[in-house]
């Protein structure tokens, strides 16, 4: 019922909050108000399902404003972003390494992963400690986010390439027996060359961390490149990054990976 409102941008919630304090937002709330009030295109229909939903059960403007603004509160007190680094040691600084972070966050997921990734090397090793944690918490819910590259000299027709890919992730390169969800954007293996390919490069643990990183899954950009990256411990924006992974699968910009 909440998960529009914890996604919101932080200036949203707050311009929300005031609406609902001041009145001019009132039930029975419409898309329409909402996008008026609050500026938006998108996202409208969850905000109105969720104050609607507050209706349903009695609770007044005021409180739903307090509720929102105990948010930013709250926001304001999470750790602050940490930079996370990968290549040569660099006396006199203290930094987060990109494997230990990726690894640690890894090792703490109790509840679901998403991960986007241009390239990958070695998927044996690369998955390895996902898919032992997928296998130690049944619950553990994994979306993969992975780009299909297209050589510049391959003819290969778009649905056998994506399914050459499939054969191989799943019989060479994921080292698990449960297997993920795996989407991967169509674009990238169109006949006529790559309109555009899925290279953001990003993990969200549990809704609650996510990193955004310059590094590949590959051992080289992991240990030795010279990459870069910020973790935040922000479960609003961690929330907005898998709603926005959700959209682009719900509107159709990225495919389920086949079987295989």
């Amino acid at each position: 019922m909440t998960e529009a409102l914890l996604a919101l941008p932080a200036h949203l919630r707050r311009r929300l909050a005031r609406a609902l304090e001041t009145g001019r937002l009132e039930a029975p709330v419409t898309v329409g108000a909402v996008r008026s009030e609050l500026g938006v295109r998108r996202g409208a229909d969850g905000l109105v399902e969720a104050l609607t939903a507050w209706e349903a059960l009695g609770v007044p403007d005021r409180a739903k404003a307090a509720w929102l603004r105990s948010l930013e509160e709250a926001a304001s007190r999470r750790a602050a972003p940490e930079l996370v680094w990968s290549g040569p040691k660099v006396p006199g600084a203290y930094v987060g390494e990109t494997r230990g972070v990726v690894e640690n966050a890894l090792r703490g997921a109790t509840q679901s992963v998403w991960l986007s990734t241009y390239v990958f090397f070695d998927g044996q090793r690369a998955f390895e400690l996902l898919a032992r944690r997928m296998e130690d918490v049944p619950g553990l819910e994994v979306t993969l986010l992975l780009n299909i590259e297209r050589r510049r000299t391959d003819t290969t027709a778009e649905e056998a390439l994506v399914r050459r890919f499939a054969e191989r992730l799943w019989e060479k390169e994921w080292p698990g027996a449960r297997r993920p969800r795996v989407f991967y954007d169509p674009r990238s293996v169109e006949e006529s060359g790559p309109e555009g390919v899925l290279h953001a490069k990003a993990l969200v643990v549990d809704k609650a961390q996510v990193l955004v990183t310059s590094a590949n899954l590959t051992e080289r950009a992991l240990d030795r490149n010279i990459e870069i990256g910020v973790l935040l411990r922000d479960p609003g924006l961690a929330r907005t990054v898998v709603a926005h992974f959700q959209r682009l699968i719900s509107h159709g910009h990225l495919h389920p990976l086949p079987p295989g």
